[in-house]
């Protein structure tokens, strides 16, 4: 039983939310300060710790801070629980090196979710070093052997970023001085033409690398990155990076056959919105993001009308009544922003 760590002030919230996570199947430790929430966390150890930020004696800042410093409890998976919801205050937060932050009021769903997906993240990579360790023969003087160990490079060095939806990574033109790696979250990039139509050139999402105009140049970015939802990133900048791939040649061939496979996907959606139908596009461009945002495919999606129309290469006036169309079919279900797929094999075989 996996064993969390609340640490929160207010008596009442502190009761609901460790009797939320006991019948959710965790063992619940609780602390009503700081600085209680500290010497729990040296003593015993948990897998997760859920912390709210404003607090007597110690606030969570101090409390991550401190924890971070300490070799047995700086890698546990950090989450801050507030009601401080400006985004410097987020920013501060994850800044400091948490993995999360849920505002209050937060539902049921919310918490465990959030839990759920960091405790999962640590087993993931705990197996993958376990697995690849002892075939590659990993060393501290030359650690970084796969994407993998590279994308814990990012996570381990790289700069947090916090990102509200509609907020730009970067703009074209600018300067490319780092590559980022998708912690949480989806980005787009894009473009627009001589007419200023926008093109939406790539759909990143969760635990992608993205923003390689150059390895070695300053060249300016030729799109720009926008988040489609709020996300969370980490940067590293492009010299960094460049002496890593220098001093370890598998990562790099691996990282050139990343590329290949984007400029191959690249090519795929070019040649489908240069000759496949609008109802084709439509439809390979509402999978495409039903797989990128969705965790279970038969959620909805939600998604607005420009950024579907943008990857599918039509105007928008076209998506909506390819979307009627769709409905009318029983292919979709339409709620205001929320598309929700009601049969995938048909959408699949539109031709």
């Amino acid at each position: 039983m996996k064993k969390i760590l609340l640490i929160e002030d207010d008596a009442v919230l502190r009761e609901n939310t460790a009797e939320i996570l006991e019948l959710s199947g965790y063992n619940v430790l609780t602390a009503a300060n700081g600085k209680i929430g500290i010497q729990k966390a040296r003593t015993e150890l948990p897998n997760l710790i859920v912390c709210d930020i404003m607090m007597p004696e110690l606030d969570g800042y101090g409390v991550l801070e401190s924890l971070s410093i300490n070799e047995d409890t700086k890698q546990i998976p950090f989450i801050y629980l507030s009601a401080k919801t400006e985004r410097r205050d987020v920013r501060k937060g994850m800044n400091l090196g948490a993995d999360d932050y849920i505002t209050k009021p937060f539902s049921e769903e919310e918490l465990t979710s959030a839990i759920e997906s960091r405790l999962a993240k640590v087993a993931i990579l705990k197996d993958i070093r376990e697995i690849e360790t002892p075939i590659q023969n990993v060393t501290e003087e030359n650690p970084i052997r796969t994407l993998n160990d590279l994308k814990n490079f990012f996570d381990d060095n790289g700069d947090k970023i916090v990102l509200s939806e509609g907020e730009h990574v970067y703009e074209e033109g600018h300067n490319s001085n780092s590559i980022y790696l998708i912690n949480k979250g989806l980005i787009k990039c894009h473009k627009l033409d001589e007419q200023g139509k926008e093109l939406t050139t790539a759909l990143h999402k969760e635990d992608d690398l993205f923003g390689y105009t150059s390895f070695t140049d300053n060249t300016p970015y030729e799109e720009t990155a926008t988040a489609i939802k709020d996300s969370e990133l980490v940067g590293v900048s492009k010299n960094t990076l460049k002496d890593v791939l220098t001093s370890n040649h598998q990562v790099a061939l691996e990282l050139i056959q990343l590329l290949s496979e984007d400029l191959s996907g690249t090519k795929d959606q070019l040649l489908q919105m240069a000759y496949s139908s609008v109802n084709k596009k439509t439809a390979t461009t509402i999978l495409k993001f039903a797989e990128k945002l969705n965790r279970n495919p038969n959620d909805p999606i939600k998604i607005s009308r420009n950024d579907l129309a943008s990857v599918a290469g039509i105007a928008t006036e076209t998506l909506i009544r390819t979307l009627s169309f769709f409905k009318k079919e029983g292919m979709i279900e339409i709620e205001g922003r929320n598309i929700k797929i009601l049969d995938f094999e048909k959408l699949k075989n539109i031709s």
